[in-house]
């Protein structure tokens, strides 16, 4: 697929190792600070928060700026956030909301990474092989993150709290640092003919403009409404999760890592099987079956007697979910011209990801009355959008399909 693909490949494989050390180590951190369900849903809604404030003005920027030193800049900055985190921990200043505030700048850091790279993503490679690279990105993001970042985690937590910060610090780093180094074979902020306004909106223009762009796209709009339902009812089942399994199925802390790596084995699964499933039975009908099963494994979650049935649903859910993810990434990319990627996926994700962070909150206060709650309540509603949404889900994977065709 290319050396640009490689480059951004093996940027990604230093930041996965390293997202997975910084998932174990703070979610253990908060749960040493705090037991409050409320506080950890918070904490949760502060990670996505920053898509809901700084999506689209990110978006703008990575549409009209140097994609490769956003990238480079976006690295380097979530390695400060690291090493502050590890000062605080190593002097003992550290509270839940010092934490809360370095999770919340961590998370715009996010947004400007993540919106950049997969606005660089259809620039280097053909569309047949959108998700092919969206697939091993995310096979990546799992056997690097999961399997190997999480029980590191857990190892250097356990000599000391500190540590897996100044880990995570290096690695930004040094993700940044190999970005920074080797440039890309293509340009990366290339403009098609016709695709760019002729005029330059300014900052407010450009917001108007994607917005009015996602709902006159009555494909994107449709999908977009889809998964915002969804998404905050996964984030209202899911915000309370390290406490329901480290208290209400009393797995100790040193295990909560071993459970995360098991499940990452059916995340890998589908990060595998997508493509290979969207060839032979479409990505439409892939992607309605697939996002159908997740909201029965969210719910079934919320009944299990004990770790080894939540880890065996989770197993089937993470499938399911990696399998959603690549092949509904790909059919944005499809969709949506690559000039006007970074303001429309900024868009998009203002909508889906923005009101997460609602849905999290809302977990905490109905995991006061049950940690069980979250889980049945959310998959029970998720469920009900997912059957209603299935014949649409279906028409727009295969007219997403229909249209990389065509542009080929």
């Amino acid at each position: 697929m290319g050396r640009d693909f490689t480059r951004i490949w093996s940027a990604s494989l230093i930041t996965n190792l390293v997202d997975g050390v910084l998932r174990l180590a703070s979610t253990l951190l908060a749960v040493t600070l705090t037991e409050d369900p409320v506080l950890i849903g918070m904490l949760g809604a502060l990670t996505m928060l920053p898509w809901l404030l700084f999506a689209i003005p990110i978006g703008v920027h990575v549409d009209h700026s140097d994609r490769r030193r956003a990238l480079v800049v976006g690295n380097f900055l979530r390695s400060g956030i690291a090493l502050f985190v590890a000062f605080a921990i190593s002097q003992d200043f550290l509270t839940i909301w010092i934490l809360m505030t370095c999770v919340f700048i961590f998370g715009i850091c996010e947004v400007l990474v993540d919106t950049t790279s997969q606005a660089i993503l259809p620039q280097i490679l053909d569309k047949s092989n959108f998700e092919r690279g969206n697939s091993r990105l995310q096979i990546s993001d799992v056997i690097v993150g999961q399997f190997a970042g999480t029980p590191l985690s857990g190892f250097l937590y356990a000599i000391a709290i500190a540590l897996p910060f100044y880990f995570s610090t290096t690695g930004f780093l040094i993700a940044g640092i190999l970005i920074a180094l080797f440039p890309f074979q293509k340009e990366v902020n290339a403009t098609k003919a016709g695709e760019e306004p002729k005029e330059r909106l300014g900052l407010i223009g450009d917001i108007k403009f994607a917005a009015s762009y996602l709902y006159q796209d009555k494909r994107l709009f449709n999908i977009v409404v889809i998964t915002t339902s969804i998404g905050f009812f996964y984030s209202l089942s899911s915000s309370t999760a390290a406490l329901f399994i480290l208290k209400e199925l009393n797995v100790p802390a040193t295990y909560f890592g071993i459970v995360l790596a098991i499940m990452g084995i059916g995340a890998l699964g589908g990060s595998i099987a997508a493509p290979i499933i969207s060839r032979r039975i479409g990505r439409g009908l892939a992607l309605a079956i697939h996002l159908s099963i997740s909201t029965v494994v969210m719910f079934l979650a919320g009944v299990v007697p004990n770790i080894y049935f939540f880890v065996g649903f989770g197993l089937i859910g993470a499938f399911s979910i990696s399998v959603w993810n690549i092949l509904l990434m790909s059919l944005y990319q499809s969709l949506i011209p690559t000039a006007l990627y970074g303001r429309i996926h900024g868009a998009r994700r203002t909508i889906v990801w923005g009101l997460m962070p609602i849905g999290s909150v809302f977990g905490g206060f109905i995991a006061r009355e049950g940690l069980r709650l979250p889980y049945l309540i959310g998959g029970s509603i998720a469920m009900l959008i997912a059957a209603r949404s299935f014949k649409q889900i279906v028409s727009i994977g295969k007219e997403s399909t229909t249209a990389q065709v065509n542009e080929q």
